[in-house]
């Protein structure tokens, strides 16, 4: 048996390198190993490789220190005006302190379960449903700071508690059902009514312009026919200038005057008047007409006797 004695040692070899592999350990990120050594707490492990001593330390608790989300189921609590809901909470969490997490408390989450329960009681009792419903965010932090406060002798944050569902009995559920129905309906109905209100606007707004325009028009033409009329009157005033301007220039006699005031009085007697008073003047004339007569008819036998 001279071979004996060196499979025995490479035999003996061998398990000891397993054994020392085995207790080679390696703490990933996010992560921390609480240690024990013979019983009792050792140390902690962060991230890296570590070693641990075969039969005397072991591996007590492995922590995930990354943040954690834990949805509750719903609890039933009681209001403040005797009105009994169901409530179910969402909590997000981290793990600040490996070793309290493993020593400070049996089962944590139940732990947390139950206290987020009590806290939940002891926060609505003090409120109305009315204050329920419409104050989330102050129920939220309140119980934030009452859990962070319980928790942190485990080694726990509480970052932010989330009222998920609130959910009052059917009838008071049917209730608020009819309200919100009914306060669609007069929101309906004032948008309806400023609808109409600003229609009927801009129909007033488009008659108003449309009555502006047609004044406008109407006063623009006015305009154009008064200055027509007054270029009429001025046209006929320069004409009869003109013509006084060139009798003037011809030095009519006072015969020639007569003569055209007789003309003109003819004109005006064949005209619709039934009254026309004859001046004086105009009496003296026609008999001037009449002796003018005679001297032309006399030149005019003078000259057939020729």
């Amino acid at each position: 048996m001279p071979y004996l004695g060196p499979v025995i040692i490479c035999v003996v070899a061998l398990i000891i390198l397993i054994i020392l592999i085995k207790n080679i350990r390696v703490v990933q990120q996010a992560r921390a190993f609480v240690i024990e050594r013979l019983g009792a707490y050792s140390t902690t492990w962060n991230v890296g490789l570590h070693f641990k001593v075969p039969f005397i330390e072991r591996v007590a608790k492995i922590v995930s220190l990354k943040e954690q989300v834990v949805d509750f189921p719903p609890q039933p609590v009681i209001t403040k005006d005797n009105v009994t809901m169901q409530i179910d909470t969402v909590i997000y969490f981290e793990i600040t302190d490996p070793k309290l997490y493993a020593y400070g408390v049996e089962n944590p989450m139940t732990a947390i379960e139950n206290l987020t329960a009590t806290t939940l009681r002891n926060i609505i009792g003090e409120l109305e449903l009315d204050q329920c419903l419409t104050s989330r965010d102050i129920i939220n932090g309140k119980m934030r700071v009452i859990l962070d406060e319980a928790t942190d002798p485990w080694g726990i944050k509480v970052n932010r508690v989330e009222l998920k569902n609130i959910m009052p009995p059917k009838e008071i559920q049917n209730a608020m059902e009819r309200q919100m129905k009914a306060e669609r309906e007069r929101r309906e109905a004032i948008l309806q009514a400023e609808g109409e209100k600003k229609s009927a606007i801009l129909i007033a707004e488009g008659e108003r312009e449309s009555a502006i325009l047609r004044a406008d028009a109407k006063k623009q033409q006015q305009i154009l026919e008064a200055q027509g009329e007054a270029e009429a009157i001025l046209t006929v005033q320069r004409a009869t200038a003109e013509g006084i301007k060139l009798i003037n220039e011809s030095s009519p006699t006072d015969a020639v005057i007569r003569i055209r005031a007789l003309e003109a009085f003819a004109a005006a007697a064949n005209g619709r008047a039934t009254k026309i008073i004859i001046p004086s003047e105009i009496q003296g004339l026609a008999g001037l007409a009449a002796g003018l007569k005679g001297v032309l008819d006399a030149d005019g036998a003078e000259a057939d006797k020729k």
